[in-house]
């Protein structure tokens, strides 16, 4: 187990990538990571922006996060992928495409790898799932 020294949490993995600080917008948030990561983060915050115009933007579960009456969809980065969480519903109703691109994805969490090209209208559908579906 390893103990992170900034923010006191612990980890299975040492150094383990994760998310300590304490900010309030998602664009402090994004500003935390390196210029990789910074720009995949940019770029599907972008999208979510321009997909749901109409929503609250909002750090929960230290995660961007887009509200409108409740949580619609979050993100975030780690060290190797950018996480993207539409709930058990959206990931379920995105399984077949999930794995024709090759993500990873579990019950609530689809994972896109920094090393692939971003998939702009896969994350646009997505988003626009969550706006039809979860309200």
């Amino acid at each position: 187990m390893w103990t992170c020294p900034k923010c006191g949490r612990t980890f299975k993995h040492e150094n383990q990538s994760h998310y300590c600080g304490e900010v309030h917008t998602i664009k402090e948030y994004i500003e935390t990571f390196d210029e990789e990561q910074r720009a995949y983060l940019s770029e599907v915050y972008d999208i979510l922006k321009s997909v749901l115009p109409d929503t609250t933007e909002k750090i929960s579960w230290r995660m961007p996060t887009f509200y409108k009456h409740h949580n619609l969809i979050h993100f975030a980065g780690f060290k190797k992928h950018i996480g993207l969480y539409p709930g058990a519903d959206g990931v379920a109703a995105f399984a077949s495409q999930c794995e024709e691109k090759g993500f990873k994805y579990s019950k609530g969490a689809i994972q896109i790898p920094y090393q692939r090209p971003l998939p702009k209208a896969f994350i646009t559908d997505l988003a626009k799932w969550c706006l039809e579906n979860n309200q």
